[in-house]
């Protein structure tokens, strides 16, 4: 099994909807269900650090005319 660090956003964001669930069930005790908890943050992260990677690579278009041009991505609060 690959480690966090290592995982595609997609197997992650697999990963963290798993342990929605599991917690969303209620019946984990909860040594556990903080355990479970603390690991879903940490894939939290990871997901938010991959997807602000990609916003930062995308923080230039490439014009028809093959010049570059800046953007940026207005987040909504």
């Amino acid at each position: 099994m690959p480690s966090e660090n290592n995982l595609s956003f997609e197997e992650a964001m697999t990963k963290l909807e798993r342990i929605v669930e599991k917690l969303e069930e209620g019946d984990v005790p909860l040594e556990e269900a903080i355990s479970i908890y603390k690991e879903g943050m940490e894939l939290s992260k990871l997901c938010h650090d991959k997807l602000k990677s990609v916003e930062e690579q995308l923080t230039q278009i490439i014009t028809e005319d093959g010049s570059t041009e800046s953007f940026s991505i207005d987040e909504e609060d």
